[in-house]
């Protein structure tokens, strides 16, 4: 009897065994590879033309009418269009992929309006190049949108996201000489910029700008990206923003300028122009953090009427100044800490109307002083702002005599009492 019952629980075991296989085989006989779909159609667009069988809008049209998800194949090299193409909307999503050689879309005709419409969830764009249009590349206003590989050229804006555009990913993407490359509205949650390339853009490579902080949560993520040219890099206001291993080159009036609260400049690379590297205005607890920044001719870092915010273990040579403090918030200071400065052509760090905590810095072989600490007086007279910094366990003593405005003397080591 005791071998019988062992028997049957053997037995019951194997059968369960057998189901659970079967049922694993089963479900991943029907996954999706990333990336693609689990039998979706194909709509191949064979015209160049603006309308017509096989043309792009007649492949939208049937995509938006379908049931389940759809890839729309790019089969021509270039697109021709003469009017504004229906949006791009189905809820189960849409693929727009081109071929290995690439697809143009030639809007120069459009008089107004976007290229592409992106107005539902779910889709993706491949291998597309838009070379110029009068307004927009593509508008973004629906949640989970991949942007690959695809070039945006000579237009107002590239790709304007709006507030409701959560989950989205631009990647190996190339943006130029647009006014504005990629506009954000808000902080979009869980959205990617990684591996693009800006170049050459009027306004900023990335534009995330609103008139007060947005408190949804969330940041924006932009990383391992190249700017190149540009008048500014990245412009930030209100948008929460982290910023981490990108490359900044050549811009023309700032890398990076952040205004309000929510940035974050980690790890990122500035280098060469006549442009200050990273500039926070008006801004609010902002982490500035082990950034390299050379061949600047203006400052590396510059805070002005900043509170709050931290600047650590950046490191800046070769420029004209290293950091400069201006007229921030003396209740809520901002702090430098552990940064090293290495020969500025003039100042290493200048403190203007301002009272930031000044904690392990070096600054080293600066051409002119390696700290100036000067009192502000505004224009027409009115009540003067001190500059009173807290100074501890810097390193200036193998630069210039520290000097400072008003009856401000310099002490040995180069540390500054009133």
């Amino acid at each position: 009897m005791p071998f019988s019952r062992r028997s049957a629980v053997s037995i019951v075991v194997f059968v369960l065994l057998g189901v659970f296989v079967g049922l694993g085989y089963w479900y991943e006989s029907r996954k999706a590879t990333p990336g693609q779909a689990v039998n979706s159609p194909s709509i191949d667009v064979t015209s160049g033309d603006d309308r017509g069988p096989g043309s792009l809008r007649e492949a939208i049209f049937k995509a938006t009418a379908a049931t389940g998800e759809v890839t729309i194949a790019l089969k021509v090299s270039k697109i021709t269009l003469a009017s504004t193409l229906p949006p791009l909307a189905n809820a189960a999503g849409i693929r727009v992929v081109a071929d290995e050689h690439g697809t143009e879309i030639d809007a120069s005709a459009l008089p107004a309006g976007a290229v592409l419409d992106v107005s539902g969830p779910n889709i993706s764009i491949e291998g597309v190049r838009i070379p110029s249009c009068k307004e927009t590349g593509i508008v973004l206003r629906a949640e989970r949108f991949k942007l690959q590989t695809t070039s945006i050229e000579n237009c107002d804006v590239g790709i304007d996201v709006a507030e409701n555009a959560d989950q989205l990913l631009l990647e190996r993407n190339h943006f130029a000489a647009n006014r504005v490359g990629v506009r954000f509205a808000a902080s979009n949650k869980n959205a990617l910029v990684v591996k693009n390339e800006f170049s050459g853009h009027r306004d900023a490579g990335i534009w995330a700008v609103r008139s007060e902080p947005d408190k949804r949560g969330g940041a924006i993520s932009i990383r391992d990206n190249r700017f190149n040219k540009e008048r500014i890099g990245i412009l930030s206001a209100n948008v929460s923003l982290i910023m981490e291993r990108n490359e900044l080159l050549d811009s023309r009036e700032a890398a990076m300028q952040l205004m309000g609260s929510g940035a974050v400049a980690r790890g990122n690379r500035i280098s060469r122009g006549a442009a200050m590297g990273i500039v926070v205005e008006n801004g609010q607890a902002a982490v500035i953090e082990d950034n390299e920044l050379d061949g600047l001719e203006a400052y590396g870092v510059m805070l002005k009427g900043s509170a709050d915010t931290v600047i650590r273990n950046n490191r800046i040579h070769n420029s004209g100044y290293g950091l400069a403090f201006v007229l921030g918030n003396q209740r809520s200071p901002s702090s430098a800490i552990d940064n090293t400065i290495i020969e500025p052509k003039f100042n290493g760090i200048d403190v203007i109307g301002d009272s930031p905590i000044l904690r392990g810095n070096q600054v080293l072989r600066p051409r002119a002083l390696a700290l100036k600490i000067t009192d502000y007086q505004p224009e027409g007279g009115g009540e003067k702002v001190r500059a009173v910094p807290f100074l501890e366990g810097n390193n200036f003593s193998l630069g210039a005599a520290t000097v400072a405005a008003g009856d401000a003397k310099p002490s040995a080591g180069g540390v500054v009492q009133r």
